[in-house]
């Protein structure tokens, strides 16, 4: 082992989206199992500077510190305005702008790992803040590692396409974490740098919520998590057809099954709250209300693995979810508006039957799926039994690789 190594986190998004604090979580025990007494700068991309300063006083792991990447705070911000010009005339000086609190840290690193799950994709836009990390590493020879992600497509994007698959091939090395991700790797002839592993968010531990946080939850209860992103994919865009339609799968699953319903937010960031969404659903519910408990936005990842552990069912729509569901042997429904959550299924069962694509959700179509689930419980808890292990033990094989990589 490797005394007292440091390790760059970066790219990621806050806490207050569980899944990117699972990602931190499952990373750090990963890395501990093939380093010595590791340390970690998480440089990720806050909202504001209160988001930024909350993280830092609840983060409970002291080998962890936190950096910001530097970016717009708002369309008022003179700073960024300043710095625009930067993009075109200076682009280095701009990148390394971004960049300049993990600048100090990475001469002495390990490795900078690019976390964050699906960044290197069309999913959120144009991913430069991520190509732009790469070439500020790279540039200053440190390994730079596309770390448990899914990678593309950029089909929709030609012209773009064209340039990332070229960016692709310079990075250090590409930790693919689900099958479909690996095919379009290799169609695109991005394989020498391509390792398999699985989602780092599958080894992360769950806790049950302590003191003023304690939960009591109902036996063979239906836990349900649904998004305002998925408006983007169901209705195009129309957050408020969505929210009916989301009011209505409710509804149905109320009306069909007999089990009580938890509504477990996973994202709770201002501009895509999956509280104050599954909020106004419940209370368009009507009558069926009282079959639902709302989780309150107060649990940390490993927190919420624990609340949806107890679940008989999950259904998801927001990856991370899903991974905790999985992972802990529970059935689960995902929701999937990307292919990745068609290849995490494909690697967990073989299949992606479990799936439902975002053009097929609908209260009829939900309900059905979740019947059938049910009536395949024991099935597929023996399934997950026997692959969980294996996916898990592949996720740790990110640490291998790595360490080989790295010496």
């Amino acid at each position: 082992m490797n005394d007292n190594p440091t390790f760059i986190l970066a790219g990621n998004g806050p806490y207050e989206n569980r899944g990117c604090e699972a990602i931190v979580r499952g990373t750090v025990k990963i890395l501990r199992q093939y380093y010595d007494n590791p340390s970690f700068v998480c440089v990720s991309l806050f909202q504001n500077k209160e988001q930024f300063e909350k993280q830092c006083q609840e983060e409970y792991d002291s080998a962890i510190i936190h950096k910001q990447v530097n970016k717009r705070q708002s369309k008022y911000d003179t700073r960024w305005l300043f710095r625009l010009p930067l993009r075109k005339i200076y682009p280095r000086a701009y990148k390394n702008w971004m960049y300049k609190e993990m600048l100090p840290y990475i001469a002495q690193s390990k490795a900078v790992l690019s976390i964050g799950g699906d960044n290197y994709s069309l999913d959120y836009g144009i991913p430069k803040p991520f190509t732009h990390l790469d070439d500020v590493v790279l540039e200053r020879n440190r390994p730079l590692i596309i770390w448990g992600a899914s990678v593309g497509p950029f089909t929709k994007n030609p012209e773009y396409e064209k340039y990332i698959v070229d960016h692709l091939k310079l990075v250090t090395g590409i930790f693919a974490r689900e099958s479909v991700t690996l095919e379009y790797l290799r169609v695109n002839r991005i394989e020498g740098n391509v390792f398999k592993v699985t989602d780092p968010a599958f080894l992360m531990d769950a806790s049950e919520p302590q003191s003023d946080k304690k939960i009591k939850i109902e036996q063979n209860s239906i836990g349900v998590n649904l998004s305002p992103l998925m408006a983007r994919y169901v209705s195009g865009g129309d957050e408020e057809r969505w929210t009916k339609t989301a009011t209505n799968i409710l509804i149905e699953i109320a009306k069909n099954i007999d089990e009580h319903i938890y509504l477990i937010p996973h994202v709770t960031v201002s501009h895509s709250n999956d509280y104050l969404f599954l909020k106004k659903v419940q209370s368009n519910m009507k009558e069926y209300r009282e079959k639902t408990t709302l989780i309150p936005p107060i649990y940390n990842a490993s927190e919420t693995k624990w609340i949806i552990s107890k679940m008989k069912l999950f259904a998801g729509s927001r990856t991370h979810s899903t991974i905790a569901a999985l992972s802990s042997g529970v059935p689960t429904l995902s929701f999937a508006y990307s292919s990745k959550a068609k290849g995490i299924n494909k690697d967990v069962f073989g299949h992606d039957f479990y799936c439902l694509d975002s053009k097929e959700v609908n209260p009829e179509n939900v309900t059905k799926k979740i019947k059938t689930i049910i009536g395949q419980n024991s099935e597929i808890k023996a399934t997950l039994k026997e692959t969980i292990p294996n996916i898990q033990k592949e996720a740790l094989l990110a640490g291998k690789f790595l360490h080989e990589i790295t010496g």
